[in-house]
C-alpha cells in the first residue's frame, strides 16, 4: 500500500539563521538557510539585530523553499515551527508567520524543541546515512548546548549529562577570540588545528562528576597559558597558531570522549548519534568515527547540512508529529528556554 503524501513546510529561527525547508514524508526536497552576516563586526549574535534580519529574510526563503522543492502552498499538509529555545524575538518571528499561514491555509501548527529536532535530523531519509535504532545516546554540541541524551522514542528523551557552565560552542569561539581569531571562531580553530600537533600543549581537564560537563576552567586555563608565553614572546600565537589550536581542540574532543565512554559503560547503550553546530567539526567526527574501532560502537553521523541550525531538522519532527496529530493552537507560545 503506498504511503499517503505529507508536505510539511518547517521555519527555524531559533538564533542568526533564517531557514525554511519543505519535506514530503521524511524525505528534504528543499532546505534553505539565510545567513546573517552582521553579527561577525560584532563578535556575536546581537539579538535585536537577528530579529530585524529575521522579518526582512523570512518571507524570501519560504518562497525559495516553496519553489525549489516544487510544492504549492496549498499542496502543504501542516507547518512546522521552532517554539524554542533560542533567542525570544528571534522565535517570535518565525512563530508569528507559522501561525499566521497555517490559519491562512486552515492547516494543522506543530511546535518543535530545536534540541529534539538535531537528535531527530538522523531520520531524514537521506542515501548513504543510516538511521539509529532506540534506545541511542545523542551527543547534541551546539554554541548553547552540550547534552548527552538517552533517546528511548522519538519523543521519549532523557537528560543525562549536560553542561554546568559554558556550552562546548562557546569554549571553542572564546578560545578563538582569546587567540585573536574572528567570529566565528570555532571553525577556524578546526581549520588550524588539521595542521597542528594536537600534543603540542597539555591543558588540564576539569574534573566534574557523572557525565555533566564543565568548560569554562578550560577557557580561563588557555587565557593564562597565552598570557604567560606572550610575555617570553609577544609572538608566541602568531609563530604556533596550528599547534595551539590542535591542542585547545584535542582537550575538548577528549573531554567529550571520555563523558561518552561514561555513558555507554553505565547505560549499556552503545550506538552513539551526534547532532548540533559544533558536531561540524572535523576532530570530532573522525574521533567518533575511530571510536567505532576502538570501542565496538556504531557511529551516526548526520549530513553536514543537518548539523548546524536548519530547517529540514525542524521539519522531521514536524513529520513525526504528524503521524501521531500532534498539533497546537495558535495560542501556542515561543519560550527562550524549553525541556524535553
Amino acid at each position: 500500500m503506498q504511503q499517503q503524501a505529507v508536505f510539511i513546510l518547517a521555519i527555524e529561527s531559533s538564533c542568526d539563521d533564517t531557514a525554511a525547508a519543505v519535506l514530503q514524508n521524511d524525505k528534504v526536497l528543499s532546505n534553505v538557510v539565510a545567513n546573517q552576516l552582521i553579527h561577525n563586526e560584532y563578535g556575536g549574535v546581537v539579538p535585536e539585530l537577528a530579529s530585524r534580519a529575521h522579518q526582512q529574510n523570512i518571507v524570501p526563503v519560504i518562497d525559495a523553499a516553496l519553489r525549489k522543492a516544487n510544492v504549492k502552498k496549498e499542496q502543504l499538509s501542516a507547518i512546522a515551527f521552532t517554539q524554542g529555545p533560542g533567542l525570544m524575538g528571534s522565535l517570535l518571528v518565525g512563530s508569528s508567520f507559522a501561525k499566521s499561514l497555517a490559519l491562512a491555509l486552515n492547516i494543522p501548527l506543530i511546535a518543535v524543541n530545536h534540541m529534539q529536532a538535531h537528535i531527530l535530523a538522523h531520520f531524514i531519509d537521506e542515501e548513504g546515512f543510516d538511521k539509529p535504532t532506540f534506545p541511542f545516546l545523542a551527543l547534541t554540541i551546539s554554541g548553547g548546548h552540550t547534552q548527552i541524551v538517552k533517546v528511548n522514542d522519538f519523543f521519549d528523551m532523557e537528560i543525562i549529562g549536560e553542561t554546568t557552565d559554558d556550552a562546548v560552542g562557546e569554549a571553542f569561539d572564546k578560545s578563538a577570540k582569546i587567540l585573536g581569531l574572528p567570529y566565528p571562531g570555532g571553525p577556524l580553530i578546526d581549520k588550524h588545528a588539521q595542521l597542528g600537533n594536537p600534543k603540542a600543549y597539555v591543558f588540564t581537564k576539569p574534573k566534574v562528576p557523572g557525565l555533566d560537563f564543565s568548560f569554562s576552567g578550560l577557557k580561563t586555563a588557555i587565557l593564562y597559558f597565552l598570557q604567560k608565553e606572550t610575555q617570553k614572546n609577544p609572538d608566541f600565537i602568531q609563530d604556533n597558531i596550528n599547534d595551539i589550536c590542535s591542542s585547545i581542540q584535542h582537550t575538548i574532543i577528549e573531554i567529550l570522549m571520555d563523558k561518552l565512554k561514561l555513558a555507554v559503560s553505565q547505560s549499556g547503550i552503545n550506538q552513539i548519534a551526534i547532532g548540533g553546530g559544533v558536531s561540524a567539526n572535523s576532530g570530532i567526527r573522525s574521533t567518533l568515527k575511530e571510536g567505532e574501532q576502538k570501542y565496538g560502537w556504531k557511529t551516526y553521523i548526520p549530513k553536514f547540512e543537518y548539523t548546524t541550525d536548519n530547517a529540514a531538522m525542524i521539519g522531521i519532527v514536524g513529520y513525526q508529529k504528524f503521524l501521531t496529530q500532534n498539533f497546537e493552537n495558535s495560542d501556542v507560545v515561543s519560550k527562550a528556554r524549553i525541556q524535553f
